[in-house]
């Protein structure tokens, strides 16, 4: 590898999907010649790592100092997904200038969708951003069919689920006791329920709240709900419909991704209930932990019961199923096949990105 390597994208806090992707490919990729660009949480104090605050023009500043001739992954959201009206054209009079190499990382599963109300400009802007990327890496197959055959892009496009090996030791990482505190409510019931997302309609946490609520009555068993919100964007009153007179759900915001492990494996069953998933890490770090899932028609559904997003009824039926009538199956083959899946990935990535392979990192 001579060329310098560039990971621009957020890193937790908050604790986003990209952001957990975007965190476990700079530990399996530093290296020399990576550099991380970042534009969340708090300025970073290793030498690796660059703040962008992209909002003031950081991207500007940013590609001057260290983008020329650079590849760059860009998982940001802003030059394609949401094209900006200030930061796309800087951007884009910055490559043709400094010559860097755009390796766009496609992991939003809701961009075939929102596409079609697109307004003009949006539009214009988006096809400027599609026109200029070098080559796309994309999270699922239906991505790079929209690419291919909606959009008609003319640069390689690569499927590479957002799915990585996690660290040496990430499951041994015990909880601290401030979420031990504020866990002490969930753990109190005999039967758990877990969810991530945020308090955002397209996320389902209301659909997990009255379906778990159903089966409290139905069953007269003592259910709880633990949500843990991400909390990187927000709709109030959608949070407040969802906790109204539910003293059954804790919410939790922000836990760092190595407790996630932890509180997966003493729940009973998982919920992702995201509508429009492009892949789903939480999923498979479920099923890594031994943990039953239930999840949308959406993303990555393999070893998962299933129900179509909205529908309530379905998402008690499959509750239902694991929680009162637990099969004997065991999770571990799945587990075992995303290991390999996610060895894959990286392996994949290092190739597009000419990263050489590095030490295990522990």
């Amino acid at each position: 590898m001579s060329k310098r390597i560039i990971l621009f994208g957020p890193l937790p806090p908050p604790y986003g999907g990209v952001a957990i992707y975007m965190k476990s490919l700079l530990a399996h990729l530093r290296g020399p010649l990576v550099r991380v660009w970042r534009y969340t949480g708090a300025n970073p104090a290793d030498e690796e790592t660059r703040f962008v605050a992209h909002r003031r023009l950081g991207t500007l500043w940013a590609l001057l100092a260290e983008g020329r001739e650079a590849r760059i992954l860009d998982a940001s959201h802003f030059h394609l997904e949401y094209p900006n009206v200030l930061l796309l054209p800087v951007w884009l009079v910055c490559k043709r200038l400094l010559h860097f190499e755009w390796y766009k990382n496609v992991l939003d599963g809701s961009l075939p969708k929102r596409y079609v109300k697109f307004g003009v400009l949006e539009r214009w802007l988006f096809h400027r951003a599609v026109n200029a990327v070098d080559e796309f890496i994309v999270a699922s197959e239906e991505l790079k069919r929209w690419l291919t055959d909606e959009i008609k892009v003319s640069r390689p496009v690569t499927i590479v689920p957002c799915l990585l090996p996690p660290m040496r030791n990430a499951n041994a990482v015990s909880l601290s006791e401030s979420t031990k505190r504020d866990l002490k409510p969930y753990l109190s019931s005999p039967l758990r329920v877990c969810s991530i997302g945020v308090f955002f309609p397209s996320y389902g946490f209301q659909d997990v709240a009255e379906a778990v609520a159903e089966l409290r009555e139905r069953t007269a068993q003592d259910i709880g709900l633990l949500l843990l919100d991400g909390a990187f964007v927000r709709d109030e009153d959608y949070r407040d419909q969802v906790l109204f007179e539910r003293d059954w759900i804790t919410v939790l915001e922000e836990v760092p991704n190595p407790e996630i492990y932890e509180i997966l494996r003493r729940s009973n069953v998982f919920v992702r209930a995201f509508a429009d998933e492009s892949y789903g890490i939480s999923r498979v770090e479920a099923l890594w932990c031994g943990t039953p899932v239930v999840a949308t028609r959406a993303g990555e559904t393999r070893g998962m019961l299933l129900y179509d997003f909205g529908d309530v009824e379905q998402l008690v039926n499959q509750l239902q199923a694991v929680l009162l009538y637990p099969l004997a199956e065991d999770t571990n083959p799945w587990a075992a096949l995303y290991h390999r899946e996610a060895e894959e990935n990286l392996q994949t990535l290092r190739r597009l990105l000419g990263v050489e392979e590095s030490k295990p990192t522990t």
